[in-house]
């Protein structure tokens, strides 16, 4: 038994589901955090003189530390004390949130955009770890689908709160209300979770860094892995930074009204991954093939984005609403492309092969947003970047089924 797994046992149940909640409300606060931005764009925009291509650029700096920190920030998970390294990185994003309010100036956005990634960093990074120590592999899927539905409800919580914070106090009050007021998740973290979660130092390889990345880059199924995120993310990316502004401008929805429509898709994202991840766990403790299962769901999941294309093309907006919808059971994949990773990776790198992977994903995010900018300013329509975002997920199957090889259970240390 790995160490993981005694660690694991080390843990009462209820207090591992107590840190999965934990991690769930913490991932919804940050990409409540993140996404602040995308529904008070037309007011930024309007206020700033914003054009599309400079609105892509501001939606992308974000992603510019955040897509740069994910190695560190995996390595860093791997090697030290993930209660404090979480809760660092968690007050230094909401500082950084709150003082979005004071910024006067579109290099001042952008400032704090940058350093609210790096905060944010530890999100995927931290949370695929911890999961990883406290739980074994069968039973990963659904944990997985817990935490990271968090991301999901904060979009759908933001789209029913941050419009009414907007129209009432304006989006300066707006963003310093949501950044101070997270702060108070670290209460309970501090509280509930143990003095240590993780791996401790002495148990770790003493391998540079460096050294460890140039080695993992020859490793066919990151490579598999990292290719495959970038397609799932470029696709989530886009109705992250787009679908709000594309339901005011082509749609002509108030943003009270974008808030709520663009929060169903982003419910049915949510709700669908931990509902992808247990049917996996409980296909596969029932006998089913652990890698036939997952890829499997992977592939419906996938294809479902591929209701983008219509929505676009459709003469009624609530029809619209209804494809996108349909479109975000691509989050049925997400728990499974979690626990492929950590089925393929050693149990001692996990944090590092999950900063492989949002590396990649969110070079997606600095990407999806200026390309999508860039094709509206050229088109005028949003129709050629909902189709390529559909699109890259096909190529992203094509990643899973063919360069991402066979699932090995026992996560060897």
């Amino acid at each position: 038994m790995t160490a993981d797994l005694h660690a694991a046992e080390s843990h009462g149940r209820t207090r591992r589901w107590a840190i999965v909640g934990l991690l769930f409300a913490a991932s919804l606060i940050n990409y409540l955090d993140r996404a602040t931005i995308s529904v008070a764009l037309p007011l930024i925009g309007h206020d700033l003189h914003l054009g599309p291509e400079t609105k892509g650029v501001l939606l992308s700096a974000f992603f510019w530390s955040y897509a740069l920190m994910q190695v560190p920030i995996g390595w860093t998970a791997d090697r030290v004390n993930l209660r404090w390294l979480y809760a660092g990185a968690f007050a230094l994003w909401s500082i950084s949130q709150g003082l979005t309010g004071f910024a006067g100036t579109l290099g001042i956005l952008i400032f704090f955009r940058v350093v609210l990634g790096i905060g944010e960093s530890i999100y995927l990074p931290g949370g695929t770890k911890i999961v990883s120590v406290l739980f074994e592999p069968a039973e990963r899927g659904f944990p997985c689908g817990i935490f990271d539905f968090g991301t999901r409800m904060g979009l759908v919580l933001g789209g029913m709160t941050i419009p009414w914070l907007l129209v009432h106090l304006g989006w300066r009050v707006a963003f310093r209300l949501v950044g101070f007021a997270g702060l108070l998740w670290l209460v309970p973290w501090l509280l509930a979770t143990p003095r240590h979660i993780g791996q401790r130092p002495d148990d770790q390889a003493a391998t540079p860094i460096l050294h460890k990345a140039l080695r993992l880059m020859r490793n066919r199924n990151l490579v598999g892995i990292c290719l495959g995120f970038f397609c799932f993310d470029y696709y989530w990316y886009l109705l992250v930074n787009w679908l709000p502004d594309y339901l005011v401008t082509v749609r002509h929805f108030t943003i009270l009204g974008a808030g709520f429509f663009s929060a169903l898709p982003f419910l049915v994202f949510g709700v669908s991954e931990p509902v992808g991840g247990w049917l996996a766990d409980r296909l596969i403790q029932r006998g089913w093939d652990e890698t036939r299962t997952r890829k499997g769901i992977v592939t419906v999941a996938f294809l479902t984005g591929l209701l983008l294309i219509p929505a676009s093309r459709v003469a009624s907006a609530s029809a619209a609403v209804a494809l996108i919808a349909g479109g975000s059971l691509v989050g049925l994949a997400t728990g499974n492309l979690l626990v492929i990773l950590q089925c393929c990776a050693p149990s001692r790198e996990v944090g590092l092969w999950t900063g492989f992977e949002n590396l990649f994903g969110n070079i997606a995010g600095v990407l999806a947003p200026v390309i999508t900018g860039l094709l509206i300013a050229r088109t005028g329509s949003y129709a050629p970047g909902f189709m390529l975002a559909a699109l890259t997920l096909i190529a992203g199957l094509l990643c899973y089924w063919f360069i991402v090889g066979k699932l090995d259970v026992t996560n060897p240390g």
